[in-house]
C-alpha cells in the first residue's frame, strides 16, 4: 500500500528564535525560574517582542524531577502571567510544547507563541525517577532503571547483527567531537568509553546527567518575516508511539518514529541534516535505519543528546538546534526528532525549511 502523503499546514509557522543555557552537570547555585530567565530574555531579544507581544506561551517540564507537584507554577511566575496570558503546559519533553503551540497557531487563534522546556536532574536519581514511565502493574514493580532498559536494546541490535560495540564507540566519538564547536554542551572532545554500566553499553554510550533550560518563539507567516531574516518554515510535524509493553516491540526498529516521518512530510524530499534526539549510541543506530537516512545526512552537528541531555528539554534543542542551522544558511531542509519513555517509545519528527536564497 503506497504511504499516505502528509498533509500541508493550513498556515506557513517558523521559527524564528532559539536559546538555550550552558548545559551542567549540576545548578545548585541557582532556582529552575533563575536558570530559564536568561534564557527567556535572549530569545524575546533576539525578536524586538515583549512579554505582551506573545499571543501563546506553552511550557514542558515534569514534577517527578523537581518532587513537587505544580512545580511548572514557579517557572510560569517568571514568565510573567500578569496581565492574564493565554498558557499551557505539558508534563512532557519541550518538543511537545512545540506541537501543543504549532497546533495553536495553525487554527488562527494566535500568531506568536514562546514555547519553554526547563530540567534539573541533578536533585535526585534520574535512573529511578524514570521507571515512573514504565507500565505500572507489570514492569514498574520490578524498577528496571532506564540504563539497563536501553541495553536491553543495544543487545538486540548486537545480536541481529545491526551494530557492534566498536560502531557504538564511533558514535559517542564523533558526537562529542562535533560538540566541540557548541559553546552549550556539557561533553565535547576527547570522552572515553569508560566501564561497562550494564553491558553492552559503556559510560561513553550513555548521556550526561545535567540540568538545563532552552526556550523558542514561533511566528506565522508575514510577522515570522518580520521577526527573522531567514526563518526555518516547519513544512510538517507528527507524533507517534509504540506498545507500552515492551515484550510486544521490535526494539531494533522504531516504526512510530517512521510514521512520524512519514505524515510529517520527510520523505517528500531528501533532508541534509536531521538532529535526533538519541540519548544512547544504539538508540542513533535504530533512528537511522527507521528514518532512512543515508551517510549524505549530517547527523546532530551539535553533538545531539550524547553531548547535552537536559530531561524535558534535549527534544526541543534538537528542533532549536535545526531551526538554527537554516536560519545561519547551514542547512536549507532539515529533519528534528524528539522521544521520550523507555527505548525510543514516543517519536515526533518535525520537518524544517529555509526559503530559497534569491
Amino acid at each position: 500500500m503506497a504511504p499516505t502523503p502528509a498533509r500541508r499546514p493550513v498556515r506557513d509557522v517558523a521559527v524564528v528564535a532559539f536559546a538555550q543555557t550552558g548545559h551542567r552537570r549540576r545548578t545548585d547555585d541557582v532556582s529552575e525560574v533563575e536558570m530559564l530567565m536568561p534564557v527567556l530574555h535572549q530569545v524575546l531579544a533576539e525578536t524586538g517582542l515583549r512579554t505582551s507581544d506573545i499571543g501563546f506561551t506553552c511550557s514542558g517540564s515534569s514534577d517527578y524531577l523537581a518532587g513537587r507537584a505544580f512545580s511548572f507554577t514557579m517557572a510560569l511566575d517568571g514568565v510573567g502571567a500578569w496581565p492574564p496570558i493565554s498558557e499551557s503546559h505539558v508534563e512532557m519533553d519541550g518538543a511537545w510544547a512545540l506541537y501543543e503551540a504549532w497546533v495553536k497557531i495553525l487554527t488562527g487563534e494566535a500568531d506568536t507563541a514562546l514555547v519553554y522546556a526547563h530540567g534539573k536532574s541533578s536533585p535526585g536519581d534520574v535512573r529511578d525517577v524514570l521507571t515512573r514511565q514504565l507500565d505500572p502493574y507489570y514492569v514498574a514493580p520490578l524498577w528496571p532503571d532506564s540504563v539497563s532498559l536501553a541495553a536491553l536494546q543495544a543487545q538486540a541490535l548486537l545480536d541481529a547483527g545491526d551494530t557492534d560495540e566498536p560502531a557504538l564507540a564511533a558514535v559517542a566519538a564523533r558526537s562529542r567531537a562535533d560538540a566541540s564547536s557548541n559553546p552549550h554542551a556539557q561533553l565535547k572532545g576527547d570522552v572515553p568509553s569508560g566501564e561497562y554500566l550494564v553491558h553492552p553499553l559503556r559510560s561513553g554510550d550513555c548521556p550526561p546527567i545535567g540540568d538545563g533550560a532552552a526556550a523558542v518563539i514561533l511566528a506565522a507567516g508575514d510577522r515570522a518575516r518580520e521577526l527573522c531574516t531567514r526563518p526555518a518554515w516547519i513544512r510538517g510535524m507528527d507524533h507517534r508511539i509504540e506498545a507500552h509493553s515492551l515484550g510486544v516491540r521490535d526494539l531494533t526498529d522504531s516504526p512510530s518514529a517512521r510514521l512520524a516521518a512519514e505524515r510529517a512530510g520527510a520523505y517528500e524530499s531528501p533532508v541534509d541534516t536531521a538532529e535526533l534526539h538519541a540519548p544512547f549510541t544504539s538508540q542513533e543506530v535504530v533512528l537511522r535505519k527507521a528514518l532512512h537516512l543515508g551517510a549524505d545526512v549530517v547527523v546532530n552537528p551539535s553533538g545531539g543528546a550524547l553531548a547535552a541531555n537536559p530531561m524535558m528539554v534535549a527534544g526541543l534543542i534538537r528542533i532549536g538546534e535545526a531551526a538554527a542551522r537554516i536560519q545561519r544558511g547551514e542547512s536549507d531542509r532539515a529533519l528534528a526528532h524528539a522521544t521520550s519513555g523507555p527505548c525510543l517509545q514516543q517519536n515526533l519528527v518535525a520537518v524544517l525549511e529555509g526559503e530559497a536564497s534569491e
